[in-house]
C-alpha cells in the first residue's frame, strides 16, 4: 500500500484547487441551464406533499397520502421502516399527478446503531402504486417509471455503500438484487447518509426528460448545502404518476424516518400553469337551498298571520324596536348616564374645594395667631378672633398648643388635597370633552359601531365612579386625621449640660495629645538604630 503525506502549504494548495473546479463546474452548469432558456415557473403543489408540524392528523391519516405495511405516521414524520429485521413499509401519494415537469425535495434520517445499515429507502415516481411490502426496498418489481435508491447494504461485496443510484424501469424488467442493481441504473454517487447530525435531503428535478438529483449530505445546517450528485439526459418517464417512499430492513436494522416530501410542478416558460377549478361541495349547496326555501315559507307565514290577525299588530311598530333603534337608544342611555355622573362628581368637586378653602383659610389664621405668639378664640360668627380683643376665659390648667411643625404639616397636606381635587376636576372636562367628541363622531359615521361604544361608555362611568369613591375615601380620612386631636408633646428628657460637655471635650484633647507626643518620641527613638 503506497502511503501518501502532505504537507501544510502542499494540503492548502490542493484545497483550493478543489474550490476552484467546484466554482467552474457551478458555473459551467448554471451557463448550460441559461442556454436551455428561462428559469421554468414553480407551482407547489400541496396534494403531493406533506411536511410537519401536524404531518397525521388525529385519527393517524396522513392527508392525501395512505400508508401501510410497517410505516408509523406522527405529527413530525413518517416511520416507513423501524429499525427491526424484516420490516417493510411505504406512503404513496392517493392521486395521479395532473403536471409533465416537477421536482420533489425529500427530507429524510437514515439512523441505526451498527456500523452497517440495511437494506434502504427509495424514492418512486411509477404509473401505479407499488405497495408496501414489494420486493425492492417495500416496492414492487417491474414498475413503470422512475426509482431512486439510497442503498445501505453492500449486496455485491464491492465495498461501495451506501450508494444512490436512479434506475429507469419500463414495467419489464426484474430488479437485480445480487449486484445491487448496478447492471440497470442510469447513474449513481457514493455518498454517506446515515447517522448524520442533520437530516439529509435529495432534490429530484425531472425537467424536459432531463433529470437530475441533488444531495444534501446532512453534515450542516444550512439549506442550500446541495452538490450534483446524478444527472442523466433523455430521460422518458410516464406523463402522469404516482409518488412513493418506501424502505426496508433485513437482517441488519435502520430507522428510516421521513419529515418532509415537498412538490414543485414545473411549467415551461410562457405557458401558463393550468388552473385548478375549486371543488364545490354539494352537501353545502344543498343546505343553503334548503334554508332559503324554509326562510321562504317562514316568510310567507308571517305575512299569513298577519292577514288573519291584523288587530294584533297595529302597536308592532312601537312594541318592537328596530335594531338601529335599539342601538341608537343604548347610545342615549350611555351618554345620559355619564352625563349624570359627571354632573354629580363635578357638583361633588365644587364642595370639596370650598371645604378645603374655608379649613386653609382656619389654618392660615391658626399659623399667624401661633407664629404672633397667641391662642386663637373663635367667635359667634365662625372667625378667628386675635388675642388682645378675645375675651380668654380662666383656665384651670395648661391647654395643649400645637405646634410649628404640626400646623405646617397639616398646611402641606391641604394643599395636596387641593392639587388633586383640580387635577381631578381637570381630567373631568377633558374627559367629557372627549365623550362630547365621541358622541359628535358617532352621529356623523352612524351606528356600525355603536353596540360596542356603548359599553366602552359605560364600563368608563364605572370606573369614573370607582375613582370617585376613593376619593371621597382619602378626603373622609383627611377630615378625621383633621378632626383628631393633636398628640401630645414628648416628654423632654434631661440634657447634658454646657460644663459637663466642655470638661468631656478637654479630657478627649489631652489624651490626644498625649498620644501624639508618645509615638514621636517612639518613632525618634527607633530611627537611632539607623
Amino acid at each position: 500500500m503506497v502511503k501518501f503525506q502532505l504537507t501544510g502549504g502542499q494540503g492548502l494548495k490542493m484545497a483550493a484547487e478543489v474550490r476552484w473546479l467546484l466554482l467552474v463546474s457551478a458555473i459551467i452548469l448554471a451557463i448550460a441551464r441559461g442556454n436551455d432558456g428561462s428559469a421554468p415557473h414553480r407551482r407547489f403543489e400541496y396534494k403531493y406533499s406533506f411536511k410537519p408540524p401536524y404531518l397525521a392528523q388525529k385519527d393517524g391519516s396522513v392527508p392525501f397520502w395512505q400508508y401501510g405495511g410497517n410505516a408509523i405516521a406522527s405529527e413530525e414524520n413518517v416511520r416507513i421502516a423501524p429499525s427491526l429485521r424484516s420490516q417493510k413499509g411505504g406512503i404513496w401519494s392517493k392521486e395521479k399527478t395532473s403536471f409533465d415537469w416537477w421536482e420533489a425535495e425529500v427530507t429524510f434520517r437514515v439512523t441505526g446503531r451498527g456500523r452497517v445499515g440495511a437494506d434502504g429507502l427509495a424514492f418512486w415516481y411509477s404509473e401505479s402504486p407499488g405497495g408496501h411490502d414489494g420486493p425492492v426496498f417495500g416496492s414492487a418489481d417491474q414498475w413503470n417509471g422512475l426509482g431512486v435508491i439510497f442503498d445501505s447494504f453492500d449486496n455485491d461485496n464491492k465495498h461501495n455503500n451506501p450508494y444512490i443510484m436512479a434506475i429507469h424501469n419500463d414495467g419489464t424488467k426484474v430488479f437485480d438484487h445480487q449486484n445491487d442493481g448496478s447492471t440497470q441504473l442510469l447513474a449513481g454517487c457514493l455518498r454517506d447518509f446515515r447517522n448524520k447530525p442533520f437530516p439529509t435531503k435529495a432534490k429530484i428535478e425531472y425537467y424536459q426528460h432531463v433529470l437530475t438529483v441533488h444531495f444534501h449530505s446532512g453534515m450542516t445546517n444550512n439549506d442550500e448545502d446541495y452538490e450534483v450528485c446524478i444527472r442523466a439526459e433523455n430521460v422518458v418517464l410516464p406523463k402522469y404518476g404516482y409518488f412513493g417512499l418506501t424502505a426496508a430492513t433485513g437482517g441488519l436494522a435502520d430507522d428510516h424516518d421521513a419529515l418532509s416530501f415537498l412538490t414543485t410542478s414545473l411549467h415551461v416558460p410562457g405557458q401558463s400553469p393550468p388552473t385548478i377549478p375549486l371543488p364545490i361541495d354539494a352537501e353545502q349547496e344543498k343546505l343553503a337551498h334548503e334554508y332559503e326555501e324554509y326562510q321562504k315559507k317562514l316568510d310567507k307565514q308571517r305575512e299569513d298571520y298577519r292577514r288573519e290577525h291584523p288587530e294584533d299588530h297595529q302597536g308592532e311598530g312601537e312594541e318592537y324596536e328596530t335594531e338601529q333603534d335599539r342601538e341608537l337608544r343604548q347610545i342615549f342611555s350611555g351618554q345620559s348616564q355619564m352625563f349624570a355622573e359627571l354632573r354629580d362628581m363635578g357638583r361633588k368637586l365644587s364642595e370639596i374645594v370650598g371645604r378645603q378653602e374655608s379649613t386653609i383659610s382656619l389654618l392660615s389664621q391658626v399659623h399667624t395667631v401661633v407664629s404672633g405668639g397667641g391662642i386663637p378664640v373663635i367667635g359667634q360668627n365662625g372667625q378667628a378672633v386675635p388675642p388682645q380683643h378675645a375675651q380668654v376665659p380662666p383656665q384651670v390648667g395648661a391647654q395643649p398648643v400645637m405646634a410649628r411643625h404640626e400646623v405646617d404639616a397639616l398646611l402641606t397636606q391641604q394643599r395636596e388635597l387641593v392639587n388633586t381635587a383640580r387635577e381631578l376636576k381637570t381630567y373631568l372636562v377633558e374627559l367629557h370633552q372627549r365623550t362630547s367628541a365621541i358622541q359628535q363622531a358617532q352621529e356623523k359615521q352612524g351606528t356600525a359601531h355603536v353596540v360596542g361604544g356603548a359599553y366602552d361608555q359605560q364600563q368608563l362611568a364605572a370606573e369614573l365612579r370607582d375613582g370617585l369613591n376613593s376619593v371621597k375615601r382619602d378626603m373622609a380620612a383627611a377630615a378625621q386625621r383633621l378632626s383628631a386631636p393633636p398628640p401630645p408633646c414628648p416628654t423632654v428628657s434631661g440634657c447634658v449640660s454646657t460644663t459637663v460637655f466642655i470638661t468631656v471635650a478637654a479630657v478627649q484633647l489631652v489624651i490626644l495629645l498625649g498620644y501624639s507626643l508618645y509615638r514621636d518620641s517612639k518613632e525618634s527613638q527607633a530611627k537611632k538604630f539607623y
